[in-house]
Parts: structure tokens; sequence; C-alpha cells
């Protein structure tokens, strides 16, 4: 299967590779992933800074050699930031089946310009690890959280939601 990522989540799996299994490595191993170059670039941008999302966009850069990076034109009409508009078009282009993007704030537009590719974001692909078995429910909400704190998360609508059907998931394997 043929997933596009953007800058935002590719970031968040970065955060917790030191964590098992890791979700990055589970993506990268599971499916074939290709990024835009303006989304490499913004990777390297962010890889610069001495903060929790440099150091997983270091992380993301050491595991380069497992994505392909592709070229695209930019749509000049469209009013998000260059890695998102490059990764809807990468993935309309290639009829990618998922488009994992964390640009909460637009998620109706991003959603609205797929033609084909189903918008995933870094909860939701946790949500889908665990019901896949691939995750357990209570690691996949371990990290979540982890990844929910680094990126700031606090009071996400999406990551809740997640988070709330992680914990009944995880519970009902339990008992």
């Amino acid at each position: 299967m043929q997933v596009v990522a953007d800058t935002s989540a590719l970031v968040s799996l970065g955060v917790v590779l030191d964590r098992d299994p890791n979700p990055l490595e589970v993506v990268l191993d599971a499916h074939e992933v290709a990024i835009p170059e303006r989304v490499l670039s913004e990777v390297e941008a962010t890889a610069r800074y001495d903060d929790p999302s440099g150091v997983a966009a270091g992380r993301v850069l050491d595991r380069r050699r497992q994505f392909a990076v592709q070229g695209v034109a930019l749509d000049e009409t469209f009013p998000l930031d260059d890695g998102e508009n490059a990764a809807v078009r990468l993935a309309n282009e290639t009829g990618a089946s998922q488009l994992l993007c964390d640009e909460f704030n637009r998620l109706a537009l991003v959603h609205a310009s797929l033609t084909t590719a189903r918008l995933v974001t870094t909860p939701v692909l946790l949500v889908l690890l665990a019901r896949a078995g691939t995750v357990p429910a209570s690691t996949a909400d371990l990290l979540l959280a982890d990844i929910a704190e680094a990126r700031s998360w606090d009071g996400n609508a999406y990551v809740s939601r997640a988070r709330a059907t992680l914990e009944r998931e995880s519970a009902s394997s339990r008992g």
C-alpha cells in the first residue's frame, strides 16, 4: 500500500522511537512511504531545532533511505503551507491509498482536496494499528500520550477521541 506523509505526521511518528514497537518503523516496514521534496526540506529545517520536534525530525532523517522522495508542482491556489500542498498533490498524482497528515486546524480542507487517498492522522493511525493487532491498544495509548505531550496537543479533540477509543479497546481486551 502506498502512503504519502506530510511533515507533521512524520515528526509526530519520530517522537517515540525509543518505544517498542515504534510507529515510524511499523509504518515504514509495512508500507511504501513517499514524501514530496518539499516535505523533506521541512523535515530537514525542523531537525535544526533543539526541541522535541527537532529531535524527532532528526530521527526521521536517520531513516531517509526507507522512504521515496518525489518532486511535485505546487498548486499556487491551495490555501495551506507548501508541505501540505505538496503532500496532497503527491497523494493525488500517485493514487496513494493514504495521506498521513496532522494538520488538525485544516483537516476538512485537506480531506476535501484528496481524490482517492484516505486522510489518516497520527491518532487514527495508532487506533488502526491497535485494531490490526500490530500494537496492543494499551501500548498505542501510551504512544499517543507521549506524542501528544511532545507535540503540545493538549485539549485536541482528535487525540481525546482516539485515546478514549484505545482505552475502551484496551479494557475490553483485558476483561
